[in-house]
């Protein structure tokens, strides 16, 4: 990698150009020109990968499978929207030496530790402006580097630190000298205060200066002593301070810094929760139109979109199936624009990825608008490309009677639409029953009170022995529940395709009588809870988001809807939230809902949090104290970012709530939540670039559940809209929790 390799950069079947690659001597940047292109020349950083697929993993690489043999090529994947590159090397030892060497750089980047992650962030900002590549660097050209990287520095004090940085004396920095420079720029004087509040000298914690430390701030109860001495000897880089049992400044900021230093407790990282319940008795991470990249008019359809839920912990994808030619089936989103790929393409995606981040159960939920032919062509390709992964017949060989646990590891459940037609309506009598913000989830028309009309358009509703599904709309008036009986359909299934249906067989569906739900009660909403302690519901984006825009999942997990599917390829808020419920228990894509949704006894309402049993309310209380290395958003130069952060809190009705700091990269603000149901409450602190002007520009953002967060000094590492890591971006946070008196 280090000498050059030539290869071959793919996009089409006639789009095959050589380049030249080259791993540069920093081994964190891949050099790359055209033969032809004279002096022209790209780069890209070793940190944007985020994994490499050996052979035929793509659809373009799949497209010249009949020139190249799959082991001279390979899949570059980039994090964030930036599409794939496909390579094709000269020979199989080229390629395997790339995929290997691309592999434990990968690696490398993510055992790295904070200060390592650190330097490498100053090191790649000063080859960028480093436009001559001579390794050096005067001070107007550090000036203008540092309001690149949107530093806000006074300039006296500035050109004083430089002089001190420069230590060969030469009127410029070097590289390692630029770092220093930059580190005392940026003093963390908000850590150094708190670092020395608690020591004893004022130069170093000794053990029990740090226990005291993680007792009193931190509120760790449990063996502080033999923590304490875990912490010095895993962040503490001077090895005379470990020798004395004692912690740096550098080594309290390299802890704070550190996941274990995170908002987010690491002791729900893993797989914590109990396996062995039922499936409808769990959260489940779920997508809408898997197979799209864009939106769902002209958007192009991808086996990449598989492959990115599937990576994300996604464990319920859905297929638009339709005839296509030569009797194979294809996926597309019907009668719209968008680009057609082969059902056994999907199906192959789905074989190779879907337990590579999980092992845990995978639904695969198919919309069968195929001929009978063509849904044995399905059926064939299900059964032989994913084998004993797909479930046919009923666990222990009885008939089935309740639904199996995410316990059936390495399991692909199958389930398909028979075709109940959508439902068009245009004027629906209705009773107001409940709301929940703006989304349609469910109902039942009462005759019992006066009704009202309300005109609506294209509202479907499918329903099966085990999963009912509802579409979740957004309009611009407020909703109403609605109940649509489904049609008979005319459709037939194949019994072929009908064996692969196990526990989700089709049946006609009246009313939620038959699921022992009581009409004469479905204004509470604990009615819908009981109902989804013992049914999969499934709730996916109305079909008026053309633009495969995202509705908030909260309102639906509030009352125990499990299967909320949204458009992964979708960045917003509704992403954020679904990332961040699903990022405790090991990402392994299933969250128990908690015993209330659960056990029928308990009747939980989400609208009257305060009445079920064991109520509890708590008080969050945050102390926002400032942020670190903030990306630039506002490309005018000489613009600075003026960041303001707001904490919103997502959950029952009670619980909504939004707060927001003054504009300052150091603010000291403390904010305060009443959390009345924290088990289903979700923090969210989003970054803004304040416009007094104009809309402030997105910063970063995370999200994480109430009850993962860890209290005490802490930082939170944010994260791009994509959702991808921005390091080393963070927020410094003080948090405490407390019983509401």
């Amino acid at each position: 990698m280090l000498v050059g390799t030539v290869m071959r950069k793919i996009k089409s079947r006639t789009w095959k150009k050589q380049r030249y690659f080259k791993l540069q001597e920093d081994c964190m940047t891949i050099w790359y020109k055209s033969k032809k292109a004279g002096n022209a020349h790209s780069t890209f950083s070793v940190s944007d990968v985020e994994a490499v697929r050996e052979g035929h993993q793509s659809e373009v690489l799949l497209s010249i499978a009949d020139e190249f043999p799959a082991d001279r090529c390979f899949t570059l994947v980039f994090r964030g929207r930036r599409g794939n590159l496909d390579l094709v090397a000269e020979s199989a030892e080229e390629a395997r030496s790339w995929i290997q060497g691309m592999r434990k750089l990968i690696e490398n980047l993510e055992n790295m530790g904070e200060r390592e992650k650190l330097d490498q962030w100053i090191g790649d900002w000063f080859k960028k402006a480093d436009k001559n590549n001579d390794g050096r660097m005067n001070f107007k050209e550090v000036r203008d580097l540092l309001k690149m990287m949107n530093v806000d520095m006074n300039e006296h004090h500035a050109h004083r630190l430089f002089t001190m940085a420069d230590k060969s004396q030469s009127g410029t920095l070097e590289d390692d000298e630029f770092v220093l420079f930059y580190k005392m720029l940026t003093q963390r004087e908000d850590v150094l205060r708190v670092f020395q509040d608690y020591s004893s000298d004022g130069q170093k914690l000794s053990q029990t200066d740090l226990e005291d430390f993680l007792r009193e701030e931190q509120l760790e109860g449990d063996d502080v002593q033999q923590h304490a001495k875990q912490l010095i000897e895993r962040y503490e880089p001077s090895d005379t301070a470990k020798l004395l049992n004692a912690m740096t400044f550098d080594g309290f900021l390299m802890y704070l810094g550190s996941a274990e230093g995170s908002i987010f407790n690491p002791r729900r990282r893993g797989v914590f929760q109990d396996m062995s319940q039922p499936l409808c008795h769990y959260f489940i991470s779920s997508s809408h139109n898997t197979y799209l990249m864009e939106d769902q008019l002209r958007g192009q359809s991808s086996m990449e979109g598989y492959i990115r839920a599937l990576n994300r912990g996604c464990r319920c994808v859905e297929v638009d199936c339709w005839d296509g030619a030569n009797g194979e089936p294809i996926v597309y989103h019907g009668h719209t624009f968008t680009s057609k790929i082969l059902f056994k393409d999907v199906v192959n995606a789905l074989g190779n990825y879907a337990f590579k981040v999980s092992e845990y159960p995978v639904i695969l939920s198919i919309e069968n608008h195929c001929s009978v032919e063509q849904q044995r062509v399905m059926a064939r390709h299900l059964t032989h490309i994913l084998g004993d992964k797909l479930l046919k017949s009923a666990l222990g060989g009885k008939a089935p009677i309740r639904l199996p646990s995410p316990e059936v590891r390495r399991t692909v459940f199958f389930s398909v639409s028979r075709g109940f037609p959508n439902s068009f309506m245009s004027r629906i009598p209705l009773t107001k029953l409940a709301v929940m913000g703006e989304s349609l989830v469910y109902g039942l028309i009462s005759s019992q009170k006066t009704t009202k009309c309300i005109t609506t358009t294209r509202l479907q509703f499918v329903s099966f022995d085990n999963i009912y599904w509802f579409m979740a709309s957004s309009r611009s008036y407020r909703h109403y529940p609605l109940f649509f009986p489904p049609q008979k359909s005319k459709q037939r299934l194949s019994k072929e395709l009908s064996d692969c249906v196990v526990y989700c067989k089709s049946v006609h569906f009246n009313s939620f009588k038959h699921s022992h739900l009581t009409t004469n009660h479905i204004n509470r909403w604990s009615e819908f809870v009981l109902h989804n302690s013992r049914h999969l519901t499934r709730v996916y984006p109305s079909g008026f988001r053309t633009d495969s825009s995202n509705f908030n999942p909260q309102e639906m997990w509030n009352v125990g809807c499990q299967i909320v599917a949204l458009n992964f390829q979708t960045a917003g808020e509704g992403m954020d939230l679904n990332d961040g419920l699903f990022r405790q228990n090991g990402s392994c894509g299933y969250i128990l809902k908690p015993d209330f949704m659960t056990q029928a006894e308990k009747k939980f309402d989400p609208e009257m949090a305060q009445q079920r049993d064991g109520y509890q309310p708590l008080v969050l209380t945050i102390q926002v104290i400032s942020g670190q290395q903030l990306p630039k958003v506002n490309i005018k130069e000489g613009s600075i970012v003026d960041p303001l952060v707001r904490v919103e809190i997502h959950g029952v009705p009670m619980d909504q709530a939004k707060e927001r700091t003054r504009f300052n990269p150091v603010w000291y603000d403390t904010l305060r939540f009443n959390i009345h149901t924290p088990e289903l409450a979700m923090v969210r602190f989003v970054v803004e670039d304040y416009d007094k002007t104009s809309k402030n520009d997105f910063i970063g953002q995370y999200t994480l559940p109430f009850s993962c967060i860890q209290q005490g000094y802490r930082h939170i590492h944010l994260l791009s809209k994509d959702g991808t890591s921005i390091p080393p971006s963070s927020l410094f946070v003080h948090i405490r929790i407390t019983e509401l008196e």
